[in-house]
């Protein structure tokens, strides 16, 4: 039988506690659906709150209590963090959360749970806002009812979603889900919340609202609502910065290995300035092809793909006309037979020891047939990382600019010398913008904000761009051009008897 967990967080709630778990509705106990447990954790409470409950639970012998006392205060968030863990190591299937001062109706405590428990949702949220006129008839104060509107509309906006409410206190949520979601790194704050909220959003789960009543009696609110709506809409923020390399907190950090990567097609990117170079029939050198993204996108196109990394996934191989595994770091492109018309380097100078020598062999390797060579790297100069270090911030991330992985950085200066001093003839340098639509969605604000930074771009390329992308050609090398004159000598020669 499934397993639900029914929540309590407590905190000086001597008054209400006892009220809230009367409320708890007598089927809980007798449906054949699950099996029910409740936690109450008391949050180092100096009232009689932990006696209250205690004496509750011997009274009614009959119901599965279990009371905890936190003996160091842990916050709203904190709070939170233990129970879920309690019913991940637990194996319940669903928690419910509760608050023990009455403010949450539990007489809707099935409608919460049983999308969970019929499998059509990973979260549920109690919403005081799907009427929200009835919201105000329940007593929530006019600045509450305003402020809540506000920041749940920046928060939409922001996070491409249409959430009635992100800030109740009720809410139901799959134990699997949870187990999957690094929520521990939380907030202990009151913006723990939508912390969860965001990290559902991110790996896609099913978020379901239901309407619930709202109840505002006497008790005492903790939270500090300029504090609160700063913590909230900055935590939103870094979400969707950190998703542009800018930012880094590993509480918004669910990928692993190269699935972190995503094609960015459609708008101004590497990707499509890479494609732009590309004609339809060739055959295209692809370094570092990671997942295949470009693979897939020139197959589309009548592109042949060969693609070289050290660890060609399905995904890549399924797409490429030839899979090399290869280390790229010592490669010698010269073993290749198959004639290619492009090189592209994307985002994947960075990564090496020593992206010398590998522009170095494939100038060896193919200068004599001068292919197209695109390269993209991130712009360390870029002006929000210049900002940054000036308030000696330097943060690495999962990818970006500062990615975890990358060992080497540049700038459009050092970057177009990187090709000019080892061969190359720079034929194009472009400044690629943020990519707003991978972080806030194909929206109409993405594409505001991308419309400004290429018209900042073209103000300041080193300054505003977020890439670098340049086109080159790799001249013949000494050796190369030797043999052209020797055998050119001898088709003369030949030619004159």
């Amino acid at each position: 039988m499934k397993k639900l967990l029914i929540f309590i967080v407590c905190y000086h709630a001597e008054r209400f506690i006892e009220g809230v778990l009367e409320r708890i509705p007598a089927s809980v106990w007798e449906t054949d659906k699950f099996e029910t447990e409740i936690l109450v954790i008391d949050d180092q409470s100096t009232d009689r709150t932990f006696q209250t409950v205690h004496a509750y639970a011997r009274k009614h012998e009959k119901q599965r209590i279990t009371l905890l006392y936190n003996p160091v205060n842990q916050g709203y968030g904190g709070n939170q963090k233990i129970g879920y863990h309690y019913a991940v190591e637990k194996g319940f299937d669903a928690v419910l959360l509760l608050h023990g001062d009455g403010q949450y109706p539990p007489e809707h405590l099935f409608e919460m749970v049983e999308p969970i428990m019929d499998g059509d949702a990973d979260v549920v949220l109690g919403s005081r806002m799907i009427r929200k006129l009835d919201a105000l008839k329940g007593g929530m104060p006019l600045y509450k009812w305003l402020g809540n509107q506000l920041l749940t509309a920046i928060q939409n906006c922001l996070l491409g979603c249409s959430l009635s409410e992100f800030h109740t206190g009720y809410r139901a949520y799959s134990v699997k889900a949870l187990a999957q979601l690094p929520f521990e790194l939380n907030s202990n704050y009151f913006d723990y919340d939508t912390d969860i909220i965001i990290q559902m959003l991110d790996t896609g789960r099913r978020i379901q609202e239901i309407p619930i009543p709202t109840f505002y009696g006497d008790e005492i609110s903790r939270v500090n609502g300029i504090k609160y709506a700063a913590k909230i809409t900055w935590t939103t923020l870094m979400s969707r910065i950190m998703r542009l390399g800018i930012f880094y907190h590993p509480k918004f950090d669910y990928h692993a290995g190269n699935s972190r990567y995503e094609g960015k097609f459609g708008y101004p990117s590497s990707h499509e300035f890479a494609i732009g170079h590309l004609e339809p029939g060739w055959t295209v050198l692809d370094v570092g092809c990671g997942p295949g993204i470009m693979a897939r996108a020139l197959a589309e196109r009548d592109i042949r793909t060969v693609s070289v990394d050290v660890r060609i996934p399905d995904s890549a191989r399924e797409c490429s006309a030839i899979a090399i595994e290869a280390d790229i770091e010592s490669y010698d492109f010269a073993d290749m037979e198959t004639p290619v018309q492009a090189i592209l380097l994307l985002d994947i100078l960075e990564h090496l020891k020593s992206p010398e020598s590998l522009v170095c062999r494939l100038r060896e390797s193919f200068g004599d047939r001068r292919p197209r060579v695109i390269a993209t790297t991130g712009n360390i100069a870029f002006f929000v990382s210049r900002m940054a270090l000036s308030f000696g911030i330097f943060n690495y991330g999962p990818r970006g600019i500062l990615d975890l992985d990358h060992t080497r950085l540049f700038t459009f200066g050092s970057f177009r010398r990187l090709f000019e001093m080892h061969g190359y003839d720079v034929l194009e340098v472009e400044g690629i913008p943020v990519p707003f639509p991978l972080a806030l969605g194909n929206t109409r604000l993405a594409r505001c904000f991308l419309a400004l930074n290429r018209a900042l771009i073209r103000l300041s390329k080193p300054f505003f761009s977020y890439q670098i992308a340049m086109v080159a050609r790799p001249r013949p090398t000494l050796k190369q051009l030797l043999k052209d004159a020797e055998q050119k000598s001898e088709t003369i020669m030949s030619e004159m008897g």
